[in-house]
């Protein structure tokens, strides 16, 4: 099978891999579609801590070509579109068992990261892909591999979204209109909530309105948090999910945050620099400020329901398919600023 392995910096091959063989618990997955992630690209350009050779890609689609002798075939059939929880959780920690498998401490161990005798990472941006079906979700044939490759970000903004259990007819902020921001407009605006987004580029305010945004704004036109109190009765919102990585833009969610709120740290900071917080008034204010990361197992299936039920429509986000031949004019379009989903295809 062919494969893109990622050997260095800024070095993608396409190389030639033994096909996976499959155990008695597993399929045998034939990669369709997958999307490109900020991980993906922060891998690419050598700004992680994982080993060499890698095959990245996590955010995958496709269909099962091969079952083994012990999964029950009324669960799987060859032919079958599917989609795979991708965390190797351990299933054994306490926050396995506890039911935040997103959580788990054996994950930063395991050979996706570090395997410096072997190949590590998610394996999505390979042809062929060993899965236990207990990790698999299947989709209606109709919906396309490119749509059900947006599962796994889906599954990270329902985890976010359900985490601030959002109440009808609240103020809700949300700072930064890329992929993940706008499945935060979405799920918050299904949610009953009013929606304000802070984003400094015009066609993603566009969008982001289309998408049911109530307000937009260029943060860098107006004093930003002045504009979200004018918004709010003076009191900011009662929830801020900040979707961007900017040290700076976490404190201004903060700001952006009424007496009582919650602030939601959904990105990941990069570079990952102390901000300063203001704790007097978190304590004086009641104000809640947490973080979200990767779905749990129960997130990631209402994800497929969401995107496989059209109760969330992902074709606004989509913004360009390249063929797995064409990996590194994907990796170089997907580090565009203005551009939203990037997916490789494997259709051989």
């Amino acid at each position: 099978m062919k494969a893109i392995v990622e050997t260095g910096v800024k070095q993608l091959e396409i190389q030639e891999l033994p096909m996976p063989v499959i155990e008695k618990d597993e399929v045998l997955m034939k990669v369709r579609a997958n999307g490109l992630c900020t991980n993906d690209l922060r891998d690419y350009l050598g700004d992680m801590k994982y080993t060499y050779p890698r095959i990245g890609g996590h955010e995958f689609s496709g269909e099962v070509v091969e079952i083994g002798s012990e999964v029950n075939p009324e669960h799987f059939a060859v032919g079958d579109h599917v989609v795979k929880y991708i965390i190797p959780a351990c299933g054994e920690c306490h926050y396995c068992k506890t039911g935040r498998e997103n959580l788990c401490i054996e994950v930063a161990k395991s050979t996706t990261f570090q395997n410096p005798e072997g190949i590590s990472g998610f394996l999505g941006m390979s042809q062929y892909i060993a899965v236990k079906s207990r990790e698999l979700y299947k989709y209606p044939k109709e919906v396309p591999f490119t749509h059900s490759a947006f599962t796994e970000p889906l599954a990270c903004v329902v985890n976010s979204v359900e985490r601030a259990q959002l109440m009808f007819g609240q103020d809700v902020v949300i700072i930064g209109g890329g992929v993940m921001g706008l499945f935060h407009v979405i799920l918050a605006k299904l949610s009953g909530t009013r929606v304000i987004l802070s984003e400094p580029n015009p066609e993603r305010r566009k969008l982001a309105e289309k998408l049911g945004a109530d307000v937009t704004f260029d943060p860098t036109k107006v004093d930003a948090v002045a504009f979200v109190k004018e918004q709010t009765e003076g009191r900011g919102a009662e929830v801020v999910f900040n979707t961007t990585a900017l040290p700076q833009i976490a404190k201004q969610a903060m700001d952006f945050t009424a007496t009582g709120g919650q602030t939601f740290m959904f990105s990941s900071l990069h570079p990952n620099d102390p901000v300063p917080t203001d704790m007097g008034s978190v304590h004086s204010s009641e104000k809640l400020i947490t973080g979200t990361v990767s779905p749990k197992i129960p997130t990631f299936y209402r994800s497929v329901q969401l995107i496989a039920k059209k109760i969330v429509d992902v074709t606004p986000l989509l913004a360009k398919t390249f063929d797995y031949t064409e990996a590194v004019e994907a990796f170089e379009y997907a580090l565009r600023p203005d551009t939203l989903k990037t997916i490789i295809t494997f259709d051989e």
